[in-house]
């Protein structure tokens, strides 16, 4: 009888396939996407919101307008449309880049994965956040690097460690980072630790990918500067329309020095040939005018809502000695238990009372962050939050009197 499950291609596959994982965040979709459960794990835009009347007018136009070329193949690079409103979008948060410096990817994933092909080789060191984006450390171990952990508080990640982790000997290819309403911390970076960072990797000439996808989803607080603004030579900026427009249209860029790009967009070609010119189109139309403006701070409304609910949630639900982020924008809170209690080990009994979540351990190369969880606010609606919440401060609360009960 043959043997079915056993797969024939075993001994073939590339020894850089073997740090390859399934997220836990995707594994995590089929189950959170069953109507019956809350679902605080995914970090999906709250695309129900758009104006739909805008979208279709939007798609309509083009192919009106631009059917041959929105149906056609298109440049590697991106069309200068598009590049040259992704600048503007950058504009807003008072950061310049020249549309000639932009290579657009199909999302800030591929942008990421593009920047790990061309930069890392087997057994380099790059420096990531503890806990990191999730994502981030799938594209990069597909590369096989050695990742230095440097950790998060409330200002972001601790400049301090990096300096003595240089000193102890660490040579970086690159630091990696998401500094504003950080994935999954939901914590900002502060402005001297800014400074900092791009000055010590000035320094040390380590350049800096600066990841920011949330940046325009601000609820409060003074705006912080990218850190593209404060070094442009030397940081490599990350951007997606995912959070202001759609996700769907898989629109990302990358902006680097000349050198660099010219390689990014050589990757790009390889990989893909070129992005779609339709969703590209699509894009640029979407972001010329106000549209756009008037969407996003519909968006940014009911994010603030959503966020509030689920901390007004914690406090009321929650165990006493459960912290959490206070996040100021962005999608996600954190939160840190006991030490004592296992959220991987909790995710069954979870689902089993209708809520999921993303245990800790999925944002640590090493499996570090136990007791710790990511919580999304951007999808659920403010009931659905404080019910989701409410079920999981029951099984907490359940967990803890099943720990003191055979601890004695």
């Amino acid at each position: 009888m043959a043997e079915f499950n056993v797969d024939p291609y075993v001994d073939l596959y590339a020894r850089r396939t073997s740090g390859m994982s399934a997220s836990e965040v995707r594994a995590l979709f089929a189950v959170a996407s069953r109507p019956e459960v809350v679902s605080l794990a995914g970090g999906m835009p709250y695309v129900r919101a758009l104006s739909t009347d805008d979208v279709i007018d939007v798609v309509e136009s083009v192919l009106a307008e631009h059917a041959d070329a929105a149906l056609q193949y298109g440049a590697g690079q991106g069309t200068p449309a598009l590049r040259a409103r992704l600048a503007a979008l950058m504009n807003e948060e008072a950061t310049e880049a020249d549309p000639e410096d932009f290579v657009v990817t199909t999302g800030a994933q591929q942008a990421l994965d593009l920047i790990a092909k061309v930069l890392i080789d087997p057994g380099d060191e790059i420096v990531v956040e503890a806990p990191a984006y999730v994502g981030a450390l799938s594209a990069f171990s597909a590369y096989e690097p050695r990742f230095v952990q440097i950790e998060l508080d409330d200002d972001g990640m601790i400049v301090e460690d990096l300096e003595d982790a240089l000193v102890k000997g660490a040579r970086p290819k690159f630091v990696y980072t998401v500094p504003t309403f950080h994935n999954p911390a939901g914590v900002t970076m502060s402005r001297s630790r800014r400074e900092r960072l791009v000055a010590l990797c000035r320094e040390a000439r380590i350049p800096i990918v600066e990841d920011n996808p949330y940046g325009l989803l601000r609820f409060e607080g003074e705006r912080q500067p990218t850190l593209r603004s404060l070094d442009p030579h030397n940081v490599i900026y990350v951007g997606t329309v995912s959070k202001v427009f759609s996700p769907g249209v898989r629109v990302g860029w990358a902006v680097a020095e000349p050198g660099l790009l010219q390689r990014l967009v050589l990757a790009k070609e390889a990989a893909d040939l070129c992005g779609s010119s339709f969703t590209m189109l699509v894009t640029e139309r979407y972001l010329s005018g106000d549209r756009w403006r008037v969407n996003l701070e519909r968006l940014v409304g009911m994010y603030r809502s959503r966020r509030d609910a689920m901390l007004a949630a914690l406090v009321e639900y929650f165990p006493a000695d459960a912290s959490w982020t206070h996040p100021g924008g962005g999608f996600f809170v954190w939160v840190t238990l006991p030490p004592y209690l296992d959220t991987q080990a909790m995710l069954a009994a979870a689902v089993e009372r209708r809520v999921a979540y993303v245990p800790g351990t999925a944002f640590y190369p090493d499996g570090r962050g136990r007791n710790t969880m990511r919580l999304a606010f951007c999808y659920p609606t403010e009931d659905d939050i404080a019910e989701g919440v409410r079920r999981l401060g029951l099984l907490l609360t359940d967990e803890q009197e099943l720990y003191r009960s055979l601890s004695g």
